[in-house]
């Protein structure tokens, strides 16, 4: 291969390349790898999930791993060649990995001894025992899976082994136990398994013969182990195949399988299932099966079974109509084809309209065949038959006739829904017959024509069926009388659009429309009425119209037309007015009847012209007119009104002596116009001559009455007369003149000539006014602080107040009532608000402080950590006083953190600000909020004083010295030690913690309890944590002794605080040397069991010991002491020491023997399954180990499976007593599993038993 290195001449690999290349090699060697690697995870999960079977898959990979990885290095395979060392590595790395994949080594390999183990006596948790003995095989024994058996400690190998004995029972075979027909259906590789059922045997060799359909020759075929398998797998293969279908698809031949998948899962565990695969049909007879040791089984009858052909049906290929009309007497006739061993049933369904109905034909046969029927279904040859099926047509819809399924003789059933669906299946349609007839037309309901247009009239198509569409509509048409000359009749033929039933037919000309006939794609019509239809031609509109001209005093005034209209109403009359050389205007008017009236009386003088132009009715729209026009020169009426009439007007004076009013004059200029002044006593004419332009506006005067006081007077307009001399009186609203001559004023409103307030800030205020005139008021006013600024308020009543919130001068600049601008009293004009002064807080000026302009803040001396401190406030403002302020601390990040945020409330100006010493650290004061009785905090919650304005005031608080023990563990000395700092002080026993400021003065004492002494003495301490540590001092007596913490100060000189109650002191005690004595005086002892000691001295001793000549040290806390043996052996104790190990003594006469439990196996530790038939027996060995003589109870059982399982029953229980020897064997012919439950030699007994049955068992 290119770019492949050739081997060295001495390395070649074991297979040479020019059979397989060397990259070849390497590729298919390692995917064997992967391969062996994934089936091993399968194992692995197997492994997890089923019982009992660890030590199967654990020696099974052990074994295929390591003949991996040795073949591999025997292959010799470039870059796969390793040297001995890595390949041994491998073979062990990889037997790790099966080890922990499979349960051979668990991740915690506690195979040195611990304290406990799992034979502790009931009633002693946690006891105390020797170590374990350690052996190279404790590690080798788990990954060998059992392939290496060693003596360990554990629970179950002491009492191994089980001798399974079992009676063989007689096998049986049952050919097609279920007594199932079966039949080949008829494509190129059908073929049907035939079971047979086995009971206790496992086939090698079946033989059977096999009979042609019509033919008497026999053959003899027999199949083995290789052809049987091979028939299963392609069974099971099968069966996943038509699993893997979709669920909706069917398949006539499926049921056998699922019968078969039934079978198979109602088997009993002896029973299995085997087949015999035929592909052609005959008679099968079965004559013997065999098993692996030639032992036939015992066959059960029948031994028979035929396969036939399976029964077939479908329609023949006859031609058959697929769509009828409704109404047809004929019926229809289909035929069907069948095949198959009669006499044959037949099964088919009728669908109507979706409701199915299923019939059943039996007894279908050849009735001209020359053998009789039980000669027939003897000889069982298939027939091919033609069966006739005569139908009636008599429901409209969907008619659906399939065939179900078909039984031969045999008993064979096939469903006929194999997706041939033309063979099996004949669809026939039954039509409506359709009906046509017209609409919205008909005799006294005649279609209107209008002239020059086509009419439509509609045809419907009811009840028709879609299927049957379009369809075809014959009409005829007949002129009407009179018009026979101008046209001619015709007969036409309609079709309607597809989906659709209706067709329109475009009428042009009156007449008489008559429906002859209808026909669809299959089916002949009906007519309904109405089948007639009449077409009128409708008239044009026309009017009559009459003019007369309107004549008054100034000459012809307008004009009234008289109109009479001839078609349907209602009626719109378009009429053309022109006047002068303007543009023509076009009108129009409508009437709701035959007859009408049109006045013309236009508002101006000049030259019109009126012609009447078109005309509309309810169907033609703006027919021409030639009607009659009209010319007149109009000099319309005099007329005047008020300008803003249609109402009476309002005016209003506030000076002068006349008023103006505004006048609309119609008519011919110059007008003459009248009018009447009517006031309170009298009334006056006024006439205004020669008024040329409309409007205009009049100057009225002002009656003398009126003008000097003020009041109301009206105006009237009485009469008008235009340039033709023609007087037009006037009926229309006067207009009313209010005449106002007193002004509006405006002042501040004042008690006792003060015009000031004082509010809250927070507060608005009502400044009062008092106004004259007639509302409601407008007035404009100013806050003079800020000048540029309008502000303007709508009052309604003469004694209204203006709302404000700020404090200053205010002052009104105008005002206007209702009518007129009036004028502000000067003097009156202004108004002050003031506020309230809000509280506020200093210190008092003999405060001893020092003011830090920085953070403007007073620095108060420092004091010691709970002592009482104050300082003195000084407040202004209505009391009672509340004052909130917040206390903050230095924090580690280097700012501040609040601690609190009080209130407290004072109801003098001089108070006392009390100051918190209960924490040590740098104390901040800062008051936020001050409340009084006219500032409440709980109504000014958010009026904070500005942070720049508050009163800030620090302290520092200085912690007090303090000294305790660490903790109060006892302390542990020898007689004759001196208090230093050694190993007798641990856990933190000597240790004294001072809090505070070093240097620290340490006062000490310590008392002697047995001499009644008392030494103090007091030492100097740098730092916060001291160890006891006074060489000076030595203990002369033994007994307890009591250290105290007596005083301590610090560089701060406060006094030092209380000192704790349960850490100010602590105890010594000072021991001699330990001791230890037996309890028991035994000397021989037993694996398992647990001796006694006594301990003299304090606790927690130490006790040495040793095992085989290895020392070994265990700890004891109380006495007695209690030691479990794990270990046989000479056991001896070697020393004792107490506390921290100290004080230690040499122990010399304390030693006994431990003797190893005694063990049992049976079937020298395997599990035995043997096989007997009636009256034989079976030898059932057990093996003893331990020190003779040996008592040993075994049991039988009910026999377990092979793959292991849950116990049987105890059938029976024996003890044996006085074996000498190391192997005990008894005979029987019963069947069940025998096992060892306990066993005890010359010195112990396993399993253990509590303490007061071995103590009964030892006497």
């Amino acid at each position: 291969m290119p770019g492949e290195a050739t081997p060295p001449q001495g390395v070649q690999p074991l297979i040479p390349e020019r059979l397989l290349d060397v990259p070849s090699q390497r590729l298919y060697y390692l995917s064997l790898g992967l391969l062996l690697q994934a089936i091993k995870v399968f194992d692995v999960l197997q492994n997890i999930f089923t019982s009992d079977a660890t030590t199967y898959y654990g020696r099974k990979w052990l074994i295929v791993d390591f003949a991996y990885i040795a073949t591999l290095s025997r292959l010799r395979i470039p870059r796969l060649k390793y040297s001995r060392a890595v390949v041994l590595l491998q073979i062990l790395s990889i037997w790790f990995l099966d080890g922990m994949l499979f349960g051979g080594i668990s991740l915690n390999l506690g195979l040195r001894g611990s304290s406990e183990i799992s034979s502790v006596p009931s009633g002693i948790p946690n006891l105390p025992s020797t170590p374990e003995p350690f052996r190279l095989s404790d590690i080798f024994a788990p990954l060998t899976f059992g392939l290496f058996s060693f003596d360990t400690n554990s629970k179950d190998a002491r009492l191994l082994g089980q001798h399974t004995v079992r009676m063989s029972p007689i096998s049986t075979a049952h050919f097609n136990p279920h007594s199932h027909t079966f039949c080949l259906p008829p494509v190129s590789s059908a073929h049907v398994l035939v079971p047979i059922l086995v009971n206790n045997t496992i086939p090698t060799n079946v033989r059977y013969s096999f009979t042609p359909l019509g033919s008497g020759r026999v053959e003899y075929l027999e199949l083995g182990t290789k052809e049987l398998k091979a028939i299963e797998q392609a069974r099971v293969e099968g069966l996943q195949v038509v699993r893997s279908k979709d669920a909706g698809g069917y398949d006539e031949y499926d049921d056998e399988d699922d019968e078969e998948t039934d079978t198979g899962a109602r088997l009993q565990k002896t029973q299995s299932l085997l087949h015999l695969r035929f592909s052609k049909p005959g008679t099968i007879k079965l004559d013997r099966v065999l098993d692996s040791s030639n032992v036939a089984a015992r066959l059960v009858h029948p031994v028979e079974v035929t396969v036939v052909p399976c029964p077939t049906a479908q329609y023949t290929d006859d031609a058959v109509q697929d769509v009828h009309c409704a109404g047809e007497t004929s019926g229809v006739d289909l035929t069907i084809d069948i095949r198959g061993v009669p006499p044959l049933s037949l099964q088919w369904s009728k669908d109507v309209n979706g409701r199915k109905e299923y019939f059943l034909v039996e007894g279908i046969e050849d009735s001209g065949h020359s053998h009789t029927a039980q000669e027939v279904a003897r000889a069982r040859i298939p027939q091919k038959l033609r069966v006739p099926l005569s139908l009636s047509l008599d429901a409209l819809g969907k008619h659906t006739y399939s065939l179900e399924s078909v039984i031969d003789g045999m008993g064979n059933v096939v469903h006929l829904n194999d997706g041939h669906h033309e063979k099996i299946t004949r669809s026939l349609s039954v039509l409506r017959r359709p009906s046509v007839s017209f609409k919205a037309c008909g005799p006294g309901n005649p279609t209107l024509l209008l002239i020059g247009s086509e009419a439509p009239v509609a045809l419907t198509v009811s009840n028709a069926d879609p299927v049957d569409g379009p369809w075809d509509i014959d009409v005829r048409f007949e002129p009407a009388s009179g018009d026979g000359k101008r046209m001619k009749p015709w007969d036409k033929k309609l079709q309607t659009q597809e989906n659709k039933n209706d067709v329109v037919l475009k009428a042009g000309v009156p007449g008489e429309y008559v429906v002859t006939g209808i026909r669809g794609k299959y089916c002949d019509g009906d007519v309904l009425a109405p089948e007639t239809c009449k077409v009128v031609e409708k008239a044009t509109p026309t009017a009559e119209i009459e003019w007369k001209r309107i004549h008054e005093c100034s000459g012809d005034t307008g004009v009234s037309a008289s109109l009479v209209m001839h078609g349907t109403p209602p009626f719109q009359v378009y009429y053309r007015t022109q006047r002068d050389a303007e543009a023509p205007r076009e009108l129009f008017k409508t009437f709701t009847s035959s007859r009408g009236e049109l006045t013309l009386q236009p508002e101006h003088s000049g030259h019109y012209h009126y012609t009447f132009v078109q005309l509309s009715d309810a169907y033609y729209k703006k027919v021409a007119l030639d009607g009659p026009s009209i010319d007149q020169i109009v000099h319309p009426l005099a007329a005047a009104d008020f300008v803003g009439g249609r109402g009476r007007r309002v005016v209003s004076s506030c000076e002068g002596v006349t008023v103006g009013i505004e006048v609309d004059l119609r008519g011919t200029p110059p007008w003459n116009l009248e009018l009447q002044v009517v006031g309170p006593r009298s009334t006056d004419a006024l006439e205004i001559t020669d008024i040329k332009t409309s409007p205009t506006r009049i100057l009225v005067p002002i009656p003398s009455v009126i003008d000097k006081e003020g009041g109301t007077f009206d105006v009237e307009l009485v009469s008008v007369v235009d340039s033709y001399g023609c007087r037009r009186s006037i009926s229309v609203p006067g207009v009313s003149v209010n005449v106002r001559r007193v002004k509006p004023t405006v002042k501040f409103y004042s008690k006792h000539g003060q015009r000031e307030i004082t509010i809250l800030e927070d507060d608005g205020a009502d400044l009062p006014l008092r106004l004259t005139g007639d509302g409601p008021w407008k007035v404009k006013y100013r806050h003079i602080g800020n000048s540029d600024r309008l502000f303007t308020a709508v009052l309604k009543s003469p004694n209204d107040n203006i709302h404000v919130t700020q404090k200053g001068v205010y002052e009104i600049l105008e005002v206007t009532d209702s009518q007129c601008p009036g004028s502000v009293i000067e003097s009156e004009s202004t108004y002050t608000v003031d506020w309230v002064p809000r509280p506020s807080a200093r210190l008092d000026p003999a405060t001893i402080c020092t003011f830090e302009p920085y953070n403007r803040s007073h620095i108060l001396p420092p004091i010691c950590k709970g002592q009482d401190a104050h300082v003195d406030l000084e407040l202004t403002g209505r009391p009672p006083f509340q004052i909130m302020y917040n206390i903050a601390r230095n924090d580690e990040a280097g700012g501040t953190t609040v601690l609190d945020q009080p209130t407290f409330s004072s109801i003098q100006p001089h108070t006392r600000f009390q100051l918190h010493t209960s924490i040590t650290g740098r104390k901040y004061y800062e008051v936020k909020q001050i409340g009084d009785s006219a500032y409440p905090l709980e109504k000014h919650k958010n009026s904070v004083i500005p942070r720049s304005d508050r009163l800030l005031f620090e302290q520092e608080v200085m912690q007090r010295p303090s000294a305790k023990f660490k903790n109060d563990n006892r302390i542990l000395f020898c007689l004759n030690d001196a208090l230093t700092s050694r190993e007798a002080i641990s856990n933190d026993g000597g240790v004294i913690q001072l809090d505070g400021t070093p240097p620290f003065q340490l006062a000490l004492s310590i008392r002697n309890l047995a001499a009644s002494q008392v030494h103090k003495e007091t030492i100097e301490v740098h730092d916060k944590t001291w160890t006891l540590d006074l060489p000076s001092y030595h203990f002369t007596s033994i007994g307890p002794h009591q250290i105290t913490i007596e005083s301590v100060q610090d560089s701060s000189h406060c006094e030092q605080k209380e000192l704790h109650p349960l850490r100010r002191s602590i105890w010594v005690d000072v021991a001699e040397s330990a001791a230890i004595t037996p309890v028991d005086k035994r000397v021989d002892f037993c694996v398992g069991d647990v001796a006694q000691f006594q301990l003299e001295g304090t606790p927690p001793w130490s006790i040495g010991y040793r095992i085989n000549g290895k020392s070994y040290a265990q700890e004891a806390k109380k006495s007695p002491f209690s030691l479990m043996h794990q270990q046989a052996g000479e056991f001896t104790v070697t020393s004792v020491s107490q506390q921290q190990k100290l004080c230690k003594a040499t122990v010399t006469d304390l030693q006994f023997s431990v003797h190893p439990l005694p063990a049992a196996q049976v079937g020298h530790g395997k599990r035995v399954f043997q096989d007997i038939h009636e009256g034989d027996q079976a030898e059932i060995v057990f093996t003893l180990i331990g020190e003779p003589p040996f008592t040993f109870t075994y049991q039988r059982a009910e026999p377990i499976p092979k793959k292991g399982g849950k116990p049987g029953k105890v059938l029976e229980t024996h003890t044996v007593s006085g074996v000498t020897t190391h192997e005990y064997s008894i005979f029987s012919a019963l069947e069940g599993t025998w096992t060892v439950t306990s066993i005890s030699d010359r010195y112990c007994r396993y399993p253990t038993q509590p303490d007061g049955v071995a103590e009964k068992t030892r006497r």
